[in-house]
């Protein structure tokens, strides 16, 4: 009787074991090639950044990482195609900074910035650089200010777009120097760029990979860098911070995320992966080359970075009374 009663025991315990009597033996995320959304055309940094994480994370995955460019409607169209999506790891978006402001510029988004996405983790930033004539009277951050602060009509910037970081980050920097100004937008940082060379406007604040050119050839001169640190993209320009204006921190950035929803096991999954491929140093290599600085974060920090943004930059839009194009 004991050794039939031990039979019982093991048979149930192997039934136990049976994939069909345990639900969670599914089979193993991913099984079929994973969709990443970039919400530019390409060509872009972050359409070349999109690329080149999905070649490195493709492979640690082991299956295909297909990049979608879905550009247009100030990354809202990206954004609204990803939240939709079926929460199951295989539609991502690399998304952009104007993801995290667009609740206080547009009305009726068809999505929720904080709800309807689970955070992976960021990726890169892009640092932004006051750059201006080199011909202008001004040589340091503390001159460009005590010109502005003298001239009648105070500081004239460039920027690529309403709501965009440029522009976002010039109107932060105007007030919290205590000057009038404005900020011009025009359609792109190429006629911004046209605009500054021919000394029509005051300064800009651009990509370092853009300005770079025209730095070496003695047009244009690096004032300073609002990140919260000097960057390796550029060494010698020293913070706004450093130079007195504390609360001047702005910069374009990047990060991962998925549809809420997403399995828990594969956030930690994909988040593990970022990690890894943001600490390799050929994707460092590629990323820096469009002007980019690498940046990851663990999907809470994530979340939390972007409700601070889009607190930081609500209160600069009712400040300026930004409105959308």
């Amino acid at each position: 009787m004991a050794i039939q009663r031990r039979h019982l025991l093991a048979s149930a315990a192997a039934g136990l074991a049976l994939p069909w009597s345990v639900p969670s033996l599914a089979q193993p995320w991913p099984q079929r090639p994973i969709r990443m959304v970039s919400p530019y055309g390409a060509g872009g940094s972050n359409d070349i950044l999109t690329r080149v994480l999905g070649d490195y994370l493709s492979r640690r995955l082991g299956q295909g990482i297909v990049v979608e460019n879905k550009a247009g409607a100030g990354t809202r169209i990206a954004n609204d195609y990803v939240a939709k999506a079926a929460p199951d790891g295989y539609t991502l978006l690399h998304a952009a900074a104007p993801i995290a402001i667009g609740e206080a510029l547009y009305k009726d988004l068809p999505y929720d910035v904080h709800k309807s996405f689970a955070a992976i983790g960021s990726t890169a930033i892009a640092p932004l650089f006051l750059v201006v004539n080199a011909q202008a009277p001004y040589k340091t951050l503390a001159e460009f200010i005590r010109y502005a602060k003298d001239n009648p009509k105070g500081a004239t910037f460039g920027s690529p777009g309403a709501g965009s970081a440029p522009h976002l980050t010039a109107e932060l920097l105007l007030r919290a120097a205590g000057v009038k100004g404005i900020v011009v937008q025009y359609r792109g940082d190429a006629p911004a760029y046209t605009e500054l060379l021919a000394g029509r406007i005051d300064g800009t604040l651009t990509a370092i990979s853009t300005a770079v050119p025209h730095i070496q050839s003695g047009k244009l001169r690096v004032l300073g860098v609002a990140n919260e640190e000097r960057t390796q993209l550029y060494p010698d320009a020293p913070t706004l911070r450093e130079q007195g204006l504390a609360n001047v921190v702005g910069y374009g950035w990047y990060g991962l995320l998925a549809p809420a929803g997403t399995p828990a096991d594969v956030i930690g999954r994909l988040s593990a992966d970022l990690r890894a491929a943001l600490a390799d140093g050929e994707v460092r290599r590629k990323a820096e080359a469009v002007g980019l600085q690498l940046r990851g974060s663990s999907p809470a920090e994530f979340t939390a970075f972007m409700a601070g943004e889009t607190r930081k930059w609500a209160q600069i839009i009712e400040a300026a009374h930004i409105t959308a194009e």
